[in-house]
This record gives C-alpha cells, structure tokens and sequence, in this order.
C-alpha cells in the first residue's frame, strides 16, 4: 500500500515533513494505550481498520521479517513489557532500574505472517503484540526526505540514530556523519561520507537498565525473547532508504561478532561496527564511505 501525502499548497515540505513525523508517532506508539497500533494489539487476532502509515509499517515490517530470514521481528513487545519499557524510561548509561513486569520474556514462535487487506487498509496482527518502534522511525525519516527532495539543495533529517542526508551539506562538499563511540568517549569511530543516504545505528549505549536487578536493553533477540548478547555494541548501516538501513542495522547486530561480516558482505550493506573488546570493523561496501577512522 502507498502511503498517501496531503499536499495542500499552503503547507512548505518543511511542515509536511514535520507533520509526517507526528502522524506515524501518533499512529505507531507503544505508549500510548489508545494510539492504533495498540488498540490493535489489544485484540491481535482481530481485523482493524487502520491509519495508513500504521497500515504501511505493518506491511513493511513483514517484508522486512521475510527478507531477513525472520532476524527482524517486531513481535518483542511482551518481553519490553516484562522488562519493565511499557512507558518512556529516563535512560542514563544503565544507570535506570525498574521493577520487571509480571510476565516472563518469551522467544517469538514460527514465522510471522500479519493479515494484510490493501482495500480497506486493515491489519490483522497475529498471535503476538508487536512493536514498531524502530522501523516506524525509519519509515518517518523516509517519507519525511521524499517530502523535502524538490525544496532545496540540500537538507538533513535526524531522528535519534536514524537520519538521511541529501545534497551539498553545509560546506557544499556533501555530508559528513560521525559514528558515536558506544562505550561513551568524546572521540568518534569513524566519520562517514553520507551524502544522499541513509543511516541507521543500532547501539545499546543509551537505552540500557536494570530490570528487576537485571542489566537489559532494548534490543531484542526473537530467537530467545530475551536482550541480545552478541558480542557486539553498535552497528552502523548506510543505505538509500534509511528504513531498510534500519532494518540491515538490527538484523546484523542479531547476528553477532562471528557472523556479521559474511551476511553485511553476502547482501552487499555498508555496515560498520564496534565490538565489545573496541574493535571497529567495517563491510567491502563501507570501506569507500569512511573518510576517517579511529585507530
């Protein structure tokens, strides 16, 4: 399904852009009990009838959960939920402890596969309650550039790891971006040329606590329904549409230190990365975006 932008002709791209932002927000939050996508998830097994952003994220998020062999899987929200994260937390380093939910966090089973009715824009969630945070975000940023591409020489959108750069950049030499050091130095891992792309970063540097005495964060493996442990502390994905940059960005951090090379080489990704012993390590595709580099 097309997401269809309203474009009244006193609206700038710049507030149609904004305004993408707050419709997706109000459409695809977990925080809110009454937004659309967790009116769905209150009766997953149930047709509704949704906005279509929400409609267009659903379906987006099951393509993605097909093209990575079932590594994306949005079906996290009750080990979240377990965790203690069914509300905005005041994230400081880990330093935030919370009492863990009653419920157990639990591995996501078989494959996912959402009811999708392009005709009357309704969803059919499945099983499990979903969460659509990160690729919801991806999307914005995406639909947000496609309403700017034609309003200047240039712009930049950043949403919280997620961006997209387009045109001549401030010096009009392009765009640099800066890859933050996960474990919190002031010093960058790496500066990127990342004109006219996306960037996504996955990192478990700020959205880490303590639930229930116990040291998670918010990125979830479905294998085993519970906070990744993969060697890993970041992963930098750049591509031209920054959702499926977020998506590659997830799923490669899934596949942890040993296999992340092979599949970011294999699918051809502009990955870099950060293990948990400082190694920095990037793809064949980013070699050629890395104007600077820690040593």
């Amino acid at each position: 399904m097309r997401v269809v932008l309203p474009r009244p002709s006193a609206e700038s791209a710049l507030a149609r852009a904004e305004d993408l932002f707050h419709r997706v927000e109000r459409a695809c939050t977990r925080f809110d009990a009454d937004s659309p996508l967790m009116l769905a998830n209150a009766f997953p097994r149930d047709w509704h009838v949704v906005p279509d952003v929400l409609y267009a994220a659903v379906s987006e998020a099951a393509r993605a959960h097909r093209e990575t062999d079932g590594s994306f899987d949005p079906r996290v929200l009750r080990t979240l939920t377990a965790y203690g994260y069914d509300r905005s937390l005041p994230f400081a380093s880990g330093g935030v402890d919370v009492d863990a939910g009653r419920d157990r966090p639990t591995a996501a089973r078989g494959s996912w596969r959402p009811g999708l009715d392009d005709a009357r824009a309704a969803i059919r969630i499945g099983r499990d309650p979903i969460d659509l945070g990160g690729i919801g975000k991806g999307l914005a940023v995406r639909w947000a550039a496609a309403e700017l591409a034609d309003a200047g020489r240039g712009f930049l959108i950043e949403a919280g790891g997620d961006c997209y750069a387009s045109g001549a950049g401030p010096d009009e030499e392009g765009w640099r971006i800066g890859v933050e050091d996960p474990t919190g130095g002031p010093v960058p891992l790496a500066v990127l040329d990342a004109t006219d792309t996306g960037v996504a970063t996955s990192s478990i540097r700020l959205r880490r606590w303590r639930a229930g005495g116990k040291s998670v964060h918010h990125l979830i493996d479905p294998r085993t329904g519970e906070a990744a442990q993969t060697g890993l502390l970041a992963v930098t994905v750049l591509g031209p549409d920054p959702a499926w940059a977020e998506v590659w960005s997830k799923s490669l951090f899934l596949a942890g230190r040993g296999a992340m090379r092979h599949l970011a080489d294999e699918k051809g990704l502009a990955a870099l990365w950060v293990d948990e012993d400082g190694f920095v390590g990037t793809s064949r595709a980013m070699k050629p975006r890395v104007l600077w580099r820690r040593d």
